[in-house]
């Protein structure tokens, strides 16, 4: 991206920081993501080539490090000082767009993807039980794609394809209305009471489902009142 040529701290972060996809990337490394597959899963709509791209940008402007094991098969990708003190510019950025510009959610908006990535890295895992809990999540509405949750004390993983375990618990839930409620729109006990979203399987697990989630980590952001 060319330099906008000024002395200005503003400009001169802007040419690093402002170029398409690189606040995301960055938000999905300071969240966590470290391989190339990961960063892909929490950048649905990102192309390889367009990814590759931006990650050897940002190694070379000094926003994250990368390390290859012995093999010379694996990298991993991790943010440097100057990346981590990104963490409160990204958060702030955040907090902006819900309170400004995500009064609700659009149609053009709705990621299925990006949101069971995001829920599955927003996991309580001090609230759950002692043995692997599964939830498959069946969309309705303007997605019909279906995900597995795989839920360890110690971690969570999301599946695309059916991981081969046991289901605990069924959950049908409107496309629309699951992104609503993961960004605080709407409280989930309505979206249960309204049918919108539904759970099925062990009683005692689906008690405890609501417990299990964060939601977004902007979900606590009132949108501002329309002028």
């Amino acid at each position: 991206m060319p330099g906008y040529g000024q002395f200005c701290p503003v400009a001169k972060a802007a040419e690093v920081f402002a170029e398409r996809w690189t606040p995301l990337i960055m938000r999905e490394i300071l969240l966590g993501s470290s391989h190339f597959n990961e960063l892909e899963r929490g950048l649905p709509h990102i192309s390889r080539s367009v990814l590759a791209q931006r990650l050897k940008s940002l190694e070379r402007d000094g926003l994250i490090e990368r390390r290859a094991d012995g093999s010379g098969r694996n990298t991993t990708y991790l943010p440097t000082a100057a990346g981590r003190d990104l963490f409160d510019v990204i958060h702030l950025l955040g907090v902006w767009g819900a309170r400004w510009m995500n009064r609700d959610v659009r149609e053009e908006d709705v990621d299925v993807d990006l949101l069971l990535w995001d829920m599955h890295r927003r996991i309580n895992l001090d609230q759950l039980p002692a043995h692997r809990v599964v939830i498959q999540f069946q969309f309705t509405g303007m997605s019909s794609k279906r995900y597995w949750l795989v839920l360890l004390p110690t971690e969570a993983a999301v599946c695309v394809t059916d991981p081969g375990f046991d289901v605990d618990i069924y959950a049908t839930a409107d496309t629309m209305a699951l992104h609503r409620v993961w960004v605080g729109h709407l409280p989930f006990p309505t979206a249960l009471a309204s049918g919108a979203v539904q759970l099925e399987g062990r009683r005692d697990l689906v008690r405890l489902f609501p417990s299990w989630f964060q939601l977004s980590m902007f979900s606590h952001v009132a949108p501002a009142a329309a002028d």
